[in-house]
């Protein structure tokens, strides 16, 4: 059955009347062309119009179309695409003019100057290297839709400061021709502070004990100093890692971080930080065992293992063992060796058996050797010192010794080396050696007048790395009257392709010391000398010199006795011809800042021609240890002897001297051994040095390394041929510094007491000086 039709109300007729009519009028015109669609043509010229400052080779650049070819809607859609992806232009449109092309461009405002106002918490060059980043810099295009992308990146700066309620508010002021200058004007706030952190889920170590691990913390005394309250993500990361290394290295192998929450205070000033923590049972290790290939050579693999079965599962000596194993396959081209440990658990008796599995993968050579980082020292600087090969099997050992020999150049505070695997060659490597370099040079000016000097004149160069070469080059002169000084040095390493350096020096020095009444007298040396260093091995340097010397001991009234004999005995000028045999070995992990290895040096000066006949001979030997928490132990030993050759006897102003940084602190420089009858401090003809340091870090993110706190203790001396050495007349002190490789050279400064001192000893508790390291 039909259903009955109903007549639709007046304003349903009506509306459905109006859809038919749009339905047929969208049928029409699909079925005809475009309106502006063009019928395809050979272009006769091609014209761009509006264009202010850019090139129009970039506009071209971007056409797919040239003068004779055929122009189609498609070909101008294409350029219209193009030339918008470029990003340098506001608007684009393309006019057709009978077989003229033209190209209608609105260029983008270029931005003129990046201002900051409000900003306390960053550099300038710093914000704008990051903004630059971000593709917003002076000189670029300016997009409206970038500043939001601006303001976003100037907040997670703040963010990583820990400035959460940080305000960013951009100012766009057009200036002419085309140009924008633009004003980020901030509100910073104040810095968000931890306020508490707690562990969740600890049992067998107190919160206490955990949080001591964290370099986050809560405010305390220090944190003006170490902003350790400052919370950042990155930071927090690294403290995790370090909690779970402290659960893992006593035994915790089950241990885990199952949750961390950051919550911050409504006014955005305090944060509070809950880590919840599943520790698990302690293991202990029953039994160690190697699978996998281990290129035949198990039993000296074996020899590697530091993990001791019926010990607690320690994950510190798993990953030094993982590490050990790298490096022994790497000593046979395998650069890429895969070690994998595999615990077996047994959770009901608390053991777990411990499998390394070794897969060395293949064998590489290197193909190239790329230098990266040295703006100012010359490639051939840094490979020079490579004893790893281009195109030669990869050797981890070779590696090594080629980094530290980088290292110990002293012109770099960083030195890394990565392997990177050459793209479609699965037995090649690139080594790439990257440096950052630190200063080199010294340069010290300075001027004074007295009514005894009247003017005085003082200037010092040294410069280790002159014009990026490796050369040596120091000039020193000081035109005081109690102290007249011409002193210059030069050291070319590699005198030869195979490493034997060459230096010359001149000097003229005239010193006037002061005896202990606070007469002077005055003591004139001026000479010269060639040095040659021949390496005979990596680590082994042999050293030979000669030289000339003049002594001149003129007439003064306050003369020491000792000089005064010396003189009227054998006249007041002495010529001699030194030679000077030396030997060096340097394997210190760094030159700079040691922490790690030994350096051990010998030497001797033999004047058997000219009027001074003597032997002086000198030996040192340093040793650094690496101890937990970032400590260092360093320790120093020196011995010197002189005597005579010949009738003559050893002459006093060749003596050794103690006393003051560099040998016995808290005593005064160079007071220590014989004491004139005049009360001048002579020295002495044997020597004595021990010295102790333990060094400790400063704590805070982005400290110079090479700022470190240390506690000494010293004992050493200087004897005169009269006197007797003995245990009795040692002198010792022990004490607290501080010590920095500042930007004009080493500064070390400490304080302490005498341990073993006499009554007639000259103390000083507080010391410092420039340019002495022990």
């Amino acid at each position: 059955m039909t259903p009955p039709a109903y007549p639709l109300p007046g304003r349903l007729r009506r509306l459905h009347a109006a859809w038919a009519l749009l339905l047929a009028l969208l049928l029409v015109l699909l079925a005809a062309p475009p309106a502006h669609a063009v019928e395809p043509f050979v272009i006769e010229d091609i014209r761009i119009e509006g264009l202010q400052r850019g090139d129009p080779g970039t506009v071209f650049g971007a056409l797919p179309f040239r003068i004779g070819d055929t122009y189609t809607d498609d070909k101008g859609a294409t350029a219209l695409r193009a030339l918008f992806a470029t990003g340098l232009f506001k608007d684009v449109r393309i006019e057709i003019e009978g077989r003229v092309v033209i190209v209608v461009i609105e260029e983008r405002p270029i931005i003129a100057t990046i201002s900051f106002v409000g900003m306390k918490e960053f550099e300038s060059d710093q914000l704008l290297k990051s903004l630059r980043d971000a593709g917003i810099g002076e000189g670029l295009p300016f997009d409206r839709a970038l500043t939001d992308r601006a303001e976003q990146e100037i907040k997670r700066q703040y963010l990583s400061k820990s400035l959460y309620g940080a305000e960013v508010v951009t100012t766009i002021t057009p200036i002419e021709r085309n140009r924008v200058n633009l004003t980020f004007t901030m509100t910073e706030g104040e810095v968000a502070r931890i306020k508490e952190i707690r562990i969740v889920g600890a049992k067998a170590f107190s919160e206490s004990t955990l949080l001591r691990q964290f370099e986050s913390g809560a405010t305390n005394w220090i944190s003006f100093y170490t902003k350790n309250d400052r919370y950042a993500r990155a930071k927090l990361n690294a403290d995790l890692e370090t909690l779970r290394a402290f659960y893992l290295n006593r035994g915790f192998l089950e241990f885990a971080i199952e949750g961390t929450q950051v919550t911050i205070s409504p006014d955005k000033q305090t944060i509070t930080v809950t880590i919840t923590i599943r520790e698990g049972q302690v293991y202990t290790v029953t039994g160690v065992r190697l699978d996998g290939d281990f290129l035949g050579r198990e039993d000296e693999f074996r020899a590697l293992v530091l993990v001791e079965p019926g010990e607690p599962y320690r994950g510190d000596l798993v990953a030094a063992t993982v590490r050990r194993f790298a490096d022994q396959f790497a000593l046979y081209g395998y650069a890429f060796a895969r070690i994998e440990p595999r615990p077996e658990i047994d959770r009901e008796a608390g053991q777990v058996v411990l499998t390394f599995f070794a897969e060395p993968q293949r064998r590489v050579y290197v193909r190239r050797i790329e230098v990266a980082g040295n703006t100012r020292t010359r490639d051939e600087v840094i490979r020079r010192e490579f004893r790893q090969l281009e195109a030669a099997w990869y050797d981890g050992a070779k590696i090594k010794v080629s980094r530290a020999r980088v290292d110990r150049l002293g012109y770099f505070s960083e030195v890394n080396v990565e392997t990177r695997e050459v793209p479609g060659a699965p037995d090649q490597v690139d080594l790439v050696v990257t440096v950052t370099e630190k200063p080199t040079g010294n340069l010290q000016i300075g001027a004074g007048y007295s009514s005894a000097e009247n003017l005085t004149l003082s200037a010092s160069i040294k410069q280790e790395n002159v014009f990026g070469s490796g050369h040596y080059l120091g000039f020193e002169i000081n035109t005081g009257s109690t102290a007249r000084t011409f002193v210059i040095n030069t050291n070319d390493p590699y005198y030869t392709i195979d490493g034997v350096s060459r230096g010359f020096d001149l000097y003229y020095r005239a010193s006037s010391p002061y005896n202990t009444f606070g007469d002077s007298y005055q003591l004139v040396t001026w000479g010269g000398a060639v040095r040659y260093g021949v390496p005979f091995t990596d680590l082994d340097t042999v050293y030979f010199g000669l030289g000339f010397e003049q002594v001149e001991i003129p007439d003064n009234a306050f003369l020491p006795n000792s000089y005064y004999l010396y003189r009227e005995e054998f006249g007041p000028t002495s010529y001699s011809l030194p030679v000077t045999v030396g030997w060096a070995r340097d394997q210190r992990n760094s030159a700079v800042i040691p922490t790690d290895g030994y350096y051990v040096r010998a030497n001797g000066d033999f004047s058997v021609l000219g009027d001074l006949k003597y032997i002086r001979l000198n030996a040192q030997y340093q040793r650094y240890f690496p101890l937990p928490l970032n400590l260092t132990l360093g320790t120093n030993a020196e011995i010197g002897w002189g005597f005579a050759v010949g009738d003559r006897p050893y002459p006093v102003f060749k003596n050794f001297y103690g006393g003051g940084l560099g040998s016995v602190r808290v005593f005064a420089q160079g007071s220590l051994g014989v004491i004139d009858p005049t009360g001048s401090f002579i020295g002495g003809n044997r020597k004595i040095n021990g010295n102790l340091e333990l060094y400790v870090p400063l704590p805070g993110a982005g400290i110079d390394k090479s700022l470190r706190l240390f506690g000494f203790f010293d004992i050493g001396n200087v004897w005169g041929e009269s006197q007797t050495l003995s245990a009795q007349s040692l002198r010792a002190s022990t004490g607290v510094g501080v010590s920095w490789i500042s930007p004009i050279g080493p500064l070390k400064l400490s304080y302490g007491w005498p341990v073993l001192s006499e009554p007639t000893d000259r103390i000083q508790p507080f010391q410092f000086q420039f340019g002495t390291r022990f």
